[in-house]
Protein backbone atom coordinates (compact mmCIF):
# COMPACT_ATOMS: atom_id res chain seq x y z
CA UNK A 1 0.00 0.00 0.00
CA UNK A 2 1.08 3.16 -0.45
CA UNK A 3 1.87 6.10 2.00
CA UNK A 4 -0.57 8.71 2.09
CA UNK A 5 0.65 12.03 0.75
CA UNK A 6 -0.41 15.17 1.99
CA UNK A 7 -0.93 18.23 0.11
CA UNK A 8 -1.80 22.25 1.18
CA UNK A 9 -4.15 24.28 -1.32
CA UNK A 10 -5.25 27.58 -1.03
CA UNK A 11 -9.03 27.45 0.58
CA UNK A 12 -10.61 29.49 -1.54
CA UNK A 13 -9.55 31.23 -4.72
CA UNK A 14 -8.69 31.38 -8.04
CA UNK A 15 -5.37 29.00 -7.51
CA UNK A 16 -7.38 27.11 -5.87
CA UNK A 17 -10.14 26.41 -8.18
CA UNK A 18 -7.13 25.40 -10.57
CA UNK A 19 -5.52 23.56 -8.32
CA UNK A 20 -8.04 21.28 -7.58
CA UNK A 21 -9.08 20.83 -11.47
CA UNK A 22 -6.04 19.47 -12.28
CA UNK A 23 -5.77 17.25 -9.56
CA UNK A 24 -9.62 15.98 -10.45
CA UNK A 25 -8.38 15.61 -14.18
CA UNK A 26 -5.64 13.22 -12.43
CA UNK A 27 -8.41 10.49 -11.51
CA UNK A 28 -8.43 11.37 -8.21
CA UNK A 29 -11.94 11.39 -6.52
CA UNK A 30 -12.57 14.15 -3.25
CA UNK A 31 -15.52 15.84 -1.47
CA UNK A 32 -16.44 19.41 -2.56
CA UNK A 33 -17.18 21.38 0.80
CA UNK A 34 -15.78 24.37 1.10
CA UNK A 35 -16.60 24.38 5.21
CA UNK A 36 -14.14 21.71 5.40
CA UNK A 37 -10.22 22.21 6.13
CA UNK A 38 -9.03 18.47 5.76
CA UNK A 39 -10.02 15.85 3.02
CA UNK A 40 -8.70 12.74 2.24
CA UNK A 41 -9.07 11.52 -1.14
CA UNK A 42 -11.12 8.22 -2.08
CA UNK A 43 -9.04 6.37 -4.47
CA UNK A 44 -5.63 7.32 -4.08
CA UNK A 45 -3.43 8.09 -1.26
CA UNK A 46 -3.54 11.83 -0.74
CA UNK A 47 -4.91 14.23 1.93
CA UNK A 48 -5.62 17.75 1.35
CA UNK A 49 -5.19 20.75 3.74
CA UNK A 50 -6.79 23.96 2.79
CA UNK A 51 -4.96 26.73 4.18
CA UNK A 52 -4.29 30.57 3.17
CA UNK A 53 -1.94 30.69 0.49
CA UNK A 54 0.98 32.26 2.20
CA UNK A 55 1.16 29.74 4.54
CA UNK A 56 1.57 27.17 1.98
CA UNK A 57 5.19 27.13 2.12
CA UNK A 58 5.49 27.27 5.92
CA UNK A 59 3.27 24.43 6.56
CA UNK A 60 5.16 22.43 3.94
CA UNK A 61 8.67 23.66 5.37
CA UNK A 62 7.19 22.76 8.70
CA UNK A 63 6.47 19.24 7.84
CA UNK A 64 3.06 19.61 8.28
CA UNK A 65 2.03 19.00 4.94
CA UNK A 66 4.45 16.95 2.33
CA UNK A 67 3.91 18.99 -0.29
CA UNK A 68 1.83 22.20 -1.70
CA UNK A 69 0.62 24.09 -4.81
CA UNK A 70 1.05 27.40 -4.30
CA UNK A 71 2.36 30.77 -6.87
CA UNK A 72 5.82 31.25 -7.13
CA UNK A 73 6.18 34.78 -5.80
CA UNK A 74 4.31 33.58 -2.33
CA UNK A 75 7.66 30.90 -2.28
CA UNK A 76 10.21 32.92 -3.63
CA UNK A 77 9.13 35.60 -0.90
CA UNK A 78 9.09 33.68 1.74
CA UNK A 79 13.15 32.47 1.39
CA UNK A 80 12.29 29.11 2.57
CA UNK A 81 14.77 26.25 0.73
CA UNK A 82 12.55 23.91 -0.78
CA UNK A 83 12.14 21.50 -3.75
CA UNK A 84 10.28 22.70 -6.63
CA UNK A 85 9.28 19.92 -8.24
CA UNK A 86 7.24 21.64 -11.07
CA UNK A 87 5.51 24.30 -12.23
CA UNK A 88 1.91 23.96 -13.62
CA UNK A 89 1.85 26.68 -15.59
CA UNK A 90 -1.14 28.53 -14.25
CA UNK A 91 -2.30 31.17 -12.56
CA UNK A 92 0.23 33.57 -13.65
CA UNK A 93 1.04 36.96 -12.86
CA UNK A 94 3.82 39.46 -13.13
CA UNK A 95 5.35 41.75 -10.54
CA UNK A 96 5.96 44.95 -11.63
CA UNK A 97 7.03 48.85 -11.23
CA UNK A 98 4.05 51.36 -11.65
CA UNK A 99 4.49 54.77 -11.22
CA UNK A 100 2.60 58.58 -11.51
CA UNK A 101 2.15 59.72 -14.62
CA UNK A 102 4.31 62.15 -14.17
CA UNK A 103 7.03 60.23 -13.20
CA UNK A 104 9.58 60.21 -16.24
CA UNK A 105 10.70 56.23 -15.67
CA UNK A 106 13.38 55.46 -17.60
CA UNK A 107 14.05 52.06 -16.23
CA UNK A 108 15.45 50.70 -12.22
CA UNK A 109 17.76 53.45 -12.18
CA UNK A 110 14.77 55.81 -12.15
CA UNK A 111 14.32 54.69 -8.80
CA UNK A 112 17.89 55.39 -7.14
CA UNK A 113 16.67 57.08 -3.90
CA UNK A 114 12.80 56.37 -4.62
CA UNK A 115 10.28 55.30 -2.05
CA UNK A 116 8.75 52.38 -3.17
CA UNK A 117 6.03 50.28 -1.58
CA UNK A 118 5.51 46.47 -1.95
CA UNK A 119 3.98 43.69 -0.78
CA UNK A 120 6.97 41.45 -1.82
CA UNK A 121 10.49 43.12 -0.35
CA UNK A 122 12.35 40.10 -0.42
CA UNK A 123 12.11 39.72 -4.06
CA UNK A 124 12.00 43.56 -4.67
CA UNK A 125 15.40 43.77 -3.20
CA UNK A 126 16.99 40.87 -5.10
CA UNK A 127 15.84 42.75 -8.37
CA UNK A 128 16.65 46.27 -6.96
CA UNK A 129 20.21 44.76 -5.94
CA UNK A 130 20.95 43.00 -9.06
CA UNK A 131 20.60 46.57 -11.00
CA UNK A 132 22.72 48.18 -8.33
CA UNK A 133 20.11 50.40 -7.52
CA UNK A 134 19.55 51.59 -3.91
CA UNK A 135 16.11 52.69 -3.06
CA UNK A 136 13.51 52.46 0.46
CA UNK A 137 11.03 50.01 0.44
CA UNK A 138 7.82 50.74 2.30
CA UNK A 139 6.25 47.11 3.00
CA UNK A 140 2.31 46.98 2.99
CA UNK A 141 0.41 43.96 3.26
CA UNK A 142 -2.38 45.27 1.47
CA UNK A 143 -3.93 47.99 -1.10
CA UNK A 144 -0.25 49.08 -2.59
CA UNK A 145 -1.42 51.08 -4.99
CA UNK A 146 -3.25 53.99 -3.05
CA UNK A 147 0.28 54.64 -1.04
CA UNK A 148 1.73 57.01 -3.88
CA UNK A 149 -1.04 58.99 -3.79
CA UNK A 150 -1.31 59.85 0.30
CA UNK A 151 2.50 60.33 0.29
CA UNK A 152 3.81 57.12 1.65
CA UNK A 153 5.89 56.46 -1.45
CA UNK A 154 7.18 57.66 -4.92
CA UNK A 155 6.30 54.36 -6.55
CA UNK A 156 5.42 50.54 -5.82
CA UNK A 157 6.19 46.99 -7.17
CA UNK A 158 2.38 45.40 -7.22
CA UNK A 159 1.01 42.48 -8.94
CA UNK A 160 -0.38 43.10 -12.17
CA UNK A 161 -3.00 41.47 -14.25
CA UNK A 162 -4.89 43.80 -16.70
CA UNK A 163 -3.66 47.25 -15.51
CA UNK A 164 -7.19 48.47 -14.29
CA UNK A 165 -6.42 49.08 -10.23
CA UNK A 166 -3.52 50.80 -11.12
CA UNK A 167 -4.95 53.04 -13.47
CA UNK A 168 -7.99 53.78 -11.11
CA UNK A 169 -4.88 55.24 -9.09
CA UNK A 170 -3.53 57.61 -11.24
CA UNK A 171 -0.65 54.81 -11.85
CA UNK A 172 0.89 53.15 -15.01
CA UNK A 173 2.36 50.03 -14.94
CA UNK A 174 6.27 50.95 -16.08
CA UNK A 175 8.30 47.34 -16.60
CA UNK A 176 7.77 43.76 -15.59
CA UNK A 177 10.33 42.83 -12.89
CA UNK A 178 9.83 39.08 -12.25
CA UNK A 179 6.87 36.55 -13.45
CA UNK A 180 5.05 34.03 -11.50
CA UNK A 181 2.83 30.96 -12.30
CA UNK A 182 1.25 27.99 -9.65
CA UNK A 183 4.30 25.82 -8.84
CA UNK A 184 4.39 22.51 -6.61
CA UNK A 185 6.69 22.72 -4.02
CA UNK A 186 7.92 19.96 -1.69
CA UNK A 187 10.11 19.06 1.71
CA UNK A 188 13.21 17.89 0.39
CA UNK A 189 14.09 15.89 3.42
CA UNK A 190 10.58 13.35 2.24
CA UNK A 191 11.08 9.87 3.05
CA UNK A 192 11.46 7.36 0.47
CA UNK A 193 7.76 5.58 0.80
CA UNK A 194 6.04 9.33 0.58
CA UNK A 195 8.55 10.00 -2.61
CA UNK A 196 7.30 6.93 -4.37
CA UNK A 197 3.31 8.44 -3.98
CA UNK A 198 4.66 11.87 -4.92
CA UNK A 199 5.99 10.02 -7.97
CA UNK A 200 2.81 8.48 -8.98
CA UNK A 201 0.72 11.87 -8.57
CA UNK A 202 3.82 13.58 -10.92
CA UNK A 203 3.14 11.06 -13.37
CA UNK A 204 -0.56 11.72 -13.89
CA UNK A 205 -0.40 15.21 -13.58
CA UNK A 206 2.24 15.46 -16.47
CA UNK A 207 0.07 13.61 -18.33
CA UNK A 208 -2.46 15.87 -17.78
CA UNK A 209 -0.32 19.05 -18.46
CA UNK A 210 0.77 17.73 -21.75
CA UNK A 211 -2.33 17.06 -22.91
CA UNK A 212 -3.14 20.28 -22.63
CA UNK A 213 -0.62 21.05 -25.15
CA UNK A 214 -1.89 19.08 -27.67
CA UNK A 215 -4.48 18.33 -30.32
CA UNK A 216 -5.33 15.15 -31.69
CA UNK A 217 -6.31 15.55 -35.84
CA UNK A 218 -7.49 13.02 -38.24
CA UNK A 219 -7.56 13.45 -41.68
CA UNK A 220 -8.33 11.98 -45.31
CA UNK A 221 -5.33 12.42 -47.46
CA UNK A 222 -4.06 11.33 -51.38
CA UNK A 223 -1.52 8.73 -50.51
CA UNK A 224 1.65 10.20 -52.48
CA UNK A 225 1.10 13.85 -50.43
CA UNK A 226 1.94 11.19 -46.97
CA UNK A 227 5.94 12.39 -46.95
CA UNK A 228 5.17 16.13 -47.31
CA UNK A 229 1.62 15.53 -44.58
CA UNK A 230 4.31 13.74 -41.91
CA UNK A 231 6.92 16.50 -42.45
CA UNK A 232 4.16 18.65 -41.57
CA UNK A 233 2.50 17.51 -38.78
CA UNK A 234 5.87 16.52 -36.86
CA UNK A 235 4.17 14.25 -34.11
CA UNK A 236 5.48 12.25 -31.23
CA UNK A 237 7.09 9.79 -33.46
CA UNK A 238 5.37 9.53 -36.80
CA UNK A 239 1.42 9.43 -37.75
CA UNK A 240 -0.55 6.18 -37.99
CA UNK A 241 -1.33 5.98 -41.10
CA UNK A 242 -4.69 3.79 -42.42
CA UNK A 243 -5.60 2.69 -45.95
CA UNK A 244 -9.38 3.70 -46.99
CA UNK A 245 -11.12 1.85 -49.85
CA UNK A 246 -10.20 4.17 -52.25
CA UNK A 247 -6.78 2.67 -53.08
CA UNK A 248 -5.58 6.34 -53.99
CA UNK A 249 -6.92 7.58 -50.40
CA UNK A 250 -5.04 7.66 -46.33
CA UNK A 251 -6.42 8.07 -43.16
CA UNK A 252 -4.08 9.84 -41.07
CA UNK A 253 -3.99 10.45 -37.19
CA UNK A 254 -1.31 12.63 -34.88
CA UNK A 255 -1.08 14.77 -32.04
CA UNK A 256 0.11 18.11 -33.16
CA UNK A 257 1.03 21.15 -30.76
CA UNK A 258 -1.56 23.33 -29.80
CA UNK A 259 0.73 26.79 -30.47
CA UNK A 260 1.22 25.10 -33.85
CA UNK A 261 -2.39 23.69 -34.66
CA UNK A 262 -3.46 26.66 -36.96
CA UNK A 263 0.09 26.50 -39.03
CA UNK A 264 -0.44 22.75 -39.65
CA UNK A 265 -3.89 22.76 -40.27
CA UNK A 266 -3.05 25.71 -43.46
CA UNK A 267 -0.13 23.41 -44.28
CA UNK A 268 -2.47 20.12 -44.38
CA UNK A 269 -5.22 22.22 -46.74
CA UNK A 270 -2.50 23.28 -49.18
CA UNK A 271 -1.45 19.40 -49.97
CA UNK A 272 -5.04 18.02 -50.22
CA UNK A 273 -6.27 16.79 -46.62
CA UNK A 274 -10.19 16.35 -46.14
CA UNK A 275 -12.50 15.83 -43.64
CA UNK A 276 -9.80 17.16 -40.80
CA UNK A 277 -11.41 16.73 -37.40
CA UNK A 278 -10.02 17.98 -34.77
CA UNK A 279 -10.32 16.62 -30.86
CA UNK A 280 -9.03 17.40 -27.38
CA UNK A 281 -6.98 15.07 -25.47
CA UNK A 282 -7.66 14.06 -22.15
CA UNK A 283 -4.24 12.84 -20.82
CA UNK A 284 -1.37 11.73 -22.61
CA UNK A 285 2.24 10.97 -22.21
CA UNK A 286 5.40 10.39 -24.23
Amino acid sequence: MSEMLSIAVQKSGRLSEKSLDIIRQCGIDFGTDSRVLREVADNFPLEFLFVRDDDIPRYVSDGIADIGIVGRNEYDETGLELEVVRDLKFASCRLSIAVPASFDYKGLRSLEGKRIATSYPRILRSVLDKAGVSAELVVVSGSVEITVQIGVADAIADLVSTGTTLRMNGLVEAECIYRSSAVMIARPDMAEEKKRTLYRLMERIDAVMMARKKKYILFNLPKDRLDEAALIIGGMKSPTVTPLMDPGWLSVQSAVDEERFWSVFESLREIGAEGILVMNIEKMTE
